[in-house]
């Protein structure tokens, strides 16, 4: 591809080939996408941390993650749901930021629905008794020590749905980064679907 004779239409491709690879990276471990980063604000101070990606959906827009309600990013979303997901691969050399605000489900329909899709080795995860990010004496892996080494039986799981939280981003705009040796595309597509050419 020209840099010289990029158009709208070309930057549409980009953005239809990056949502297929984010999808690919739900269930694709491999797919570098499978992993983002979610930035929160702190009061003042951004925070942010790695997270898995449970679901993304192209026509609502929206990116989905299972998360500990306890958690500083829940509190965090909670005060403010204004957030920013940040996916990179590498080896292509493309960086995706998407702005976001944020709906936490604890304890409904929708947050029950995503915990029986939960496996049982990630339900552990929420059994711990400890607060994450919690400052401790000494170590402690805040799981159950009898399924340190195996995973919880199905009915015991379930204490830790308690503590599970299905949070959806709802995507505000997107902006698209594919870095090339001689001359960058960054381009930004906003709520309405309108494609914009970004300087970098």
């Amino acid at each position: 591809m020209s840099l010289k004779k990029i158009n709208i239409n070309d930057l549409k491709n980009i953005y239809n080939r990056e949502n297929d690879y984010i999808i690919d990276g739900i269930k694709n471990s491999k797919n570098p996408y499978h992993f983002f980063t979610l930035a929160t604000l702190s009061n003042i101070t951004p925070q942010s941390r790695t997270i898995v990606l449970r679901d993304y959906d192209v026509n609502s827009k929206t990116i989905s993650f299972n998360a500990d309600y306890r958690s500083p990013k829940i509190k965090q979303l909670l005060k403010n749901k204004g957030c920013t997901a940040l996916f990179y691969d590498n080896s292509r050399k493309i960086q995706i930021r998407f702005d976001c605000l944020a709906t936490i489900f604890y304890n409904d329909i929708k947050s029950k629905k995503a915990w029986d899709k939960t496996q049982l080795q990630s339900r552990k995860c929420y059994m711990g008794v400890y607060n994450p990010s919690i400052v401790l004496d000494e170590y402690n892996p805040n799981i159950p020590i009898k399924y340190l080494k195996r995973d919880p039986d199905e009915n015991d799981s379930h204490a830790g749905y308690k503590n599970f939280a299905f949070v959806k981003l709802q995507i505000q705009s997107s902006d698209i980064l594919e870095l090339h040796h001689d001359g960058h595309i960054r381009f930004k597509v906003d709520s309405n679907s309108k494609f914009s050419f970004i300087a970098i």
